[in-house]
């Protein structure tokens, strides 16, 4: 009649269905069994010694890792530095000064040679003396070189003083090994520069008008209130992260325990995508980051990744012990800022989050910080 015996289908289609039965069946009764013990896996299940037969029940073992039990210690009895931040009057000063000088004008002299405390206005070009792979000659079209500026190198001062507009001069520079720019320690350059004109600085007067110009300010004092609270804010803020950090090493140092291998794995990725964002942000050729040996990068990320897991696992203990929840609101105004920041709505960031498990990477942040904030306030 048409109909293929079942025994065929089953012969035909036993290794098939063998495979899906064991991806459906296994992880659901692999995470019944996990939760009815209370473990927590943090690893995929190895799974060996399957037996699946026709009308009998399903056996397998798992062998997975599972979070460790902490009975945190000590977290109480942490102490931390918490110093009187500090702001001096002549720190705001310089600060207010900074200001002014990115708002200096120049304006063209004519009629006379550069003399110390002009500017040259100039095109340069600079040819190594030396013949190696890592001095590179230097072309820039429009350059200020300041006449006898504190930061201006000596022999830039003395070859261009005198000077007139349109005069080109050609001159070695030798630096010394202890320059700032460690690219030139030890070289020679022969420069040859045009000048193209005389400038003058021009700084604006420091009173309220100038102030004003700076935006939402009416008087100079604002300015300064407002740059000091900035100084104070951020000070706070550094101090504050250094001794959350050593009340974190601290608390690490207190409790000794294993920690399972799967996630400082997943940390030494972590850490390797950042490392390696930082470095194309900064430029590097994605060439070059291939060409980089990942397996000596991952082994010389292990020894901060295990601190890593630890610290995160203790702090996530402290926060159950405390208490210590986040709530939606929290996680709305994260998410409003992610949103800010990506020029994208808030609903939008929350679906891309919703789908990629980023709503709980972001609780967790939340959360630890929380927790920090705790240990730093009992620590004084």
């Amino acid at each position: 009649s048409g109909h293929v015996p079942a025994s065929i289908i089953k012969q035909r289609f036993k290794e098939d269905l063998k495979s899906d039965v064991v991806e459906a069946l296994v992880p659901k009764h692999f995470r019944k069994e996990a939760e009815k013990q209370g473990l927590i896996p943090v690893s995929q299940p190895q799974v060996t010694d399957l037996h699946i037969h026709d009308g009998e029940p399903l056996r397998f073992k798992a062998t997975f890792e599972i979070l460790p039990e902490i009975d945190v210690q000590g977290y109480k009895e942490l102490r931390a530095d918490h110093p009187e931040i500090d702001v001096k009057d002549e720190e705001v000063e310089e600060a207010v000064n900074n200001v002014r000088e990115q708002h200096a004008t120049y304006t063209s002299v004519e009629g006379r040679p550069l003399a110390d405390g002009d500017f040259a206005q100039a095109s340069m070009d600079g040819k190594p003396k030396q013949d190696d792979d890592t001095s590179k000659p230097v072309h820039m079209d429009e350059v200020l070189i300041e006449i006898g500026g504190k930061n201006t190198v000596p022999e830039f001062t003395q070859n261009l003083r005198g000077a007139n507009a349109g005069d080109t001069r050609e001159f070695e520079v030798s630096y010394p090994e202890d320059v700032a720019d460690k690219r030139l320690a030890g070289k020679a350059f022969v420069y040859t520069v045009k000048i193209q004109a005389i400038k003058q600085k021009n700084l604006p007067e420091l009173n309220d008008d100038f102030a004003k110009e700076l935006g939402e300010f009416t008087s100079l004092d604002q300015v300064r209130k407002q740059i000091r609270e900035n100084m104070h804010a951020e000070r706070k803020h550094d101090a504050e992260r250094q001794a959350k950090d050593k009340l974190v090493a601290e608390l690490v140092k207190r409790n000794e325990f294993e920690v399972p291998e799967s996630l400082v794995d997943r940390q030494i990725d972590v850490r390797l995508e950042r490392g390696l964002r930082a470095l194309a942000a900064q430029g590097m050729k994605m060439e070059d980051l291939k060409k980089m040996d990942l397996p000596r990068l991952r082994v010389g990320q292990r020894d901060q990744a295990v601190q890593d897991v630890k610290s995160s696992l203790l702090l996530e203990r402290v926060a159950d012990l405390e208490k210590i929840e986040v709530g939606e609101d929290e996680v709305n105004h994260e998410i409003a800022a992610l949103a800010q920041q990506t020029k994208q709505t808030p609903e939008a960031v929350r679906a891309r989050l919703t789908q990629d498990g980023g709503l709980d990477r972001i609780r967790n942040r939340i959360r630890s910080e929380k927790t920090l904030d705790f240990l730093y306030r009992q620590s004084a």
